[in-house]
């Protein structure tokens, strides 16, 4: 009987220490800086690219323009307009990739897809729509650039 007890005092101890090691504490200071909501959220706007209604581009041009569309991705994360972006694999769909934007509106992210040469040639087509996610996102380049071993 006094080991039952023994043991059930010891679960419930490492139970507390356990889910108090566990329990994150709130940094006003952070969320504030992030532009959080009291949910640890915010607006973005996301971006999905699909294959746009240029069929006649030369591979030498779709390559070139290609670069200028991975420089511009790297200038807009820079720069703090971009959150996420990346391709997506092969699909029926159309699908080629998304984005994440900083931004509060459609008309506000829009200037930022406007700078990207494979849209402007119509390589790409962005499809743009709010979206409310957490606003820690906009620290993951900072993590990626981490763990990457070589650059994009």
């Amino acid at each position: 009987m006094k080991k039952s007890i023994f043991l059930l005092v010891l679960l419930c101890f490492s139970a507390t220490m356990f889910s108090q090691e566990n329990t994150p504490t709130f940094d006003e200071k952070l969320a504030k800086s992030l532009n959080a909501d009291e949910y640890g959220m915010k607006k973005y706007v996301f971006c999905l690219l699909k294959t746009g209604t240029n069929t006649t581009a030369t591979k030498e041009e779709t390559q070139k323009l290609f670069e200028g569309h991975m420089a511009n991705i790297s200038k807009l994360a820079v720069e703090g307009k971009l959150v996420v972006a990346g391709p997506f694999v092969k699909n029926d769909k159309n699908y080629r990739g998304i984005y994440i934007f900083n931004a509060s509106s459609i008309e506000e992210a829009k200037t930022f897809v406007e700078t990207d040469p494979a849209v402007q040639s119509k390589l790409l087509e962005a499809e743009l729509t709010l979206w409310y996610g957490s606003a820690a996102l906009q620290e993951t380049l900072k993590i990626h650039s981490k763990i990457a071993k070589t650059k994009m």
